[in-house]
């Protein structure tokens, strides 16, 4: 097989190419979509909507054994392999290339002895939530339940319950994927220890994942919600805030996101049309412990919103009310040890009222289990990071110039603290064609062993994803 380092030719022109995927179709249980064919555009439109795929051939699949017939095309005529599910992550990951969408493939089975979710490579964690609660089991999703399972925990996984638990990928069991050779394998720590290190940390890169078993954790409810202020108390809120995440428990996970609201009958007459901070806290022990743990935040000043409470797991996505509609943005962060509120004030100018768009502006408390390798280490970097501060401007009307000018701005300002980026929260353009970026989000050693890896295991660069790791030989 030829290298795929450089974007193929429009092969859907070529006579034989339709030939091809005319004959693939009749094998798949799924959809092989090109260009002119209906369904196509909704196929590759994913949540993240500034950008979208465009590769020569879609295939829709309904199974794994569809995912391992489009890699084996993929590899018969020299196509870059990309996948999505949920559409969250950066998109344009293989022009010319193929993609695989693994929506259809959205089986969840939860097994409450063994306490471990089975998931394929389209289910989102809200049905994760829905089919482990009623246990009294948790999984170790993010504020987004509506994101899917697999991208996110392959990438490392920022739960609620980060703190206590580390990351989501430190809880993967088995996976099942289709590897560069076109052959579908189960893959465990005992199987492949080197392959299941590289894909919970490396995403993509190594396969395409077609289900995952994971961990549940022995929650039921958690003390939770948001204490937001207006305006005028961003600094001290921040300050704070900041102070306070040195005193707290690994059970309490939280976050200070700061945003300003449009003034319209869609948001909450609060909210509606002002600058907020709002802390969100997600706190695993006793509603009465936690009451006391967050009474300092309260000393802050009069609360536009206050809403801490008892509250089933069931109802925790309530705490970060994720927009749960498509929409246009770019995002980026990076990762710190330490953070001052003088830093972060630095980056509150740049993304509050004077941001020349809507942004979202969060810094995680980090720390905790997630400082820690897990019993069965994976490739998720930046364990030394104390916060993560991540930035997403929206590109409606603005365009993505004026957001990846806005980006840069911020980068600017933290670089000079970082120690890394977190790969998840990485939204947007450019990624893929740049080494030093996708470097950035791993420790210098396990960058080292990534690309060994990448040229053990897929030598051509089949799998190029959304932040490609090139193989250690690549010129």
């Amino acid at each position: 097989m030829t290298a795929t380092n450089a974007p193929s030719p429009a092969p859907e022109h070529d006579p034989e190419f339709a030939v091809a995927v005319k004959a693939l179709n009749t094998h798949l249980s799924g959809a092989a979509l090109t260009p002119e064919v209906p369904g196509y555009d909704t196929e590759r439109t994913g949540f993240q909507t500034a950008f979208r795929q465009q590769p020569a051939l879609i295939v829709a699949a309904a199974c794994a054994e569809d995912v391992r017939l489009a890699v084996e095309f993929a590899r018969t005529h020299a196509l870059r392999v990309s996948v999505q599910a949920t559409g969250h992550a950066p998109a344009d990951a293989a022009p010319g290339g193929l993609l695989i969408s693994t929506r259809r493939m959205a089986e969840v089975r939860v097994d409450p002895i063994a306490r471990t979710a089975w998931a394929q490579a389209g289910a989102r964690w809200e049905a994760v939530v829905t089919a482990s609660t009623p246990h009294g089991l948790a999984p170790l999703n993010g504020s987004a339940p509506h994101v899917g399972v697999v991208a996110y925990t392959l990438g490392g996984g920022l739960s609620l319950l980060a703190r206590e638990y580390g990351y989501a990928a430190d809880h993967v069991r088995a996976i099942d994927v289709v590897t560069a050779d076109a052959t579908l394998r189960h893959v465990t720590a005992e199987s492949d220890p080197d392959l299941f290190w590289a894909l919970r940390g490396g995403r993509d890169n190594f396969g395409i994942v077609t289900s995952i078993e994971v961990d549940l954790v022995p929650v039921a409810r958690v003390y939770g919600g948001s204490l937001i202020f207006d305006a005028d108390l961003v600094e001290a809120a921040t300050a704070a805030y900041l102070a306070w995440t040195e005193t707290v428990p690994e059970e309490l996970t939280s976050s200070i996101l700061f945003i300003g609201l449009p003034d319209i009958e869609q948001v909450p007459p609060p909210l509606r049309g002002r600058h907020t901070a709002a802390i969100k806290i997600v706190y695993s022990g006793d509603a009465a412990d936690g009451e006391r743990l967050v009474a300092p935040l309260r000393a802050i000043g009069p609360r536009l919103v206050d809403n801490l409470a008892d509250l089933p797991y069931a109802d925790s996505h309530t705490i970060h009310a994720d927009p749960t509609y498509p929409h246009a943005y770019l995002g980026d962060n990076v990762l710190v040890r330490d953070l001052d509120a003088a830093v972060a004030g630095k980056v509150y100018e740049l993304t509050g009222p004077n941001a020349p768009m809507m942004v979202v502006h969060e810094v995680r408390h980090l720390g905790g289990a997630l400082s820690r390798q897990p019993s069965v280490p994976n490739a998720v970097g930046g364990r030394d990071a104390g916060y993560i501060v991540r930035v997403v401007a929206m590109v409606e009307g603005s365009g993505p110039d004026a957001a990846r000018a806005l980006l840069a701005d911020v980068h600017a300002v933290l670089d000079p603290l970082s120690v890394g980026r977190n790969l998840n929260f990485v939204y947007g353009d450019g990624v893929p064609s740049d080494p030093d970026k996708v470097a950035s989000m791993y420790d210098p050693r396990s960058w080292t062993r990534l690309r060994d890896l990448k040229a053990a295991h897929d030598p051509d660069n089949l799998f190029t994803g959304n932040h490609n790791i090139a193989p250690a030989d690549a010129s």
